[in-house]
């Protein structure tokens, strides 16, 4: 059995699940030392591709609404009251 060397989280339930995934990892003969290691980098093509999708988004929905519909738009968002406390 190999001891490992891996702080433990102080809450309960996240101790319970890192406890179980290292165990799971153990039973199916990976290295539990490589549990948590960060995702492989994202593609910067696709990154770039979709900020520039999202960047269109918003002005192009805001040109196709008529005018009225975005003045009750901005009534329902600018006017609702905070709840009393």
């Amino acid at each position: 059995m190999t001891a490992i060397k891996r702080k433990l989280p102080r809450d309960p339930n996240q101790r319970a699940k890192s406890i179980t995934d290292i165990v799971a990892a153990i039973s199916e003969g990976e290295d539990p030392d490589t549990l948590g290691d960060p995702p492989p980098a994202k593609d910067p093509e696709r990154i770039a591709r979709g900020k520039l999708g999202g960047s269109k988004g918003g002005t192009l929905r805001a040109a196709k609404l008529s005018p009225a519909r975005r003045s009750e738009i901005a009534r329902q968002c600018g006017f609702q009251e905070a709840p009393d406390t």
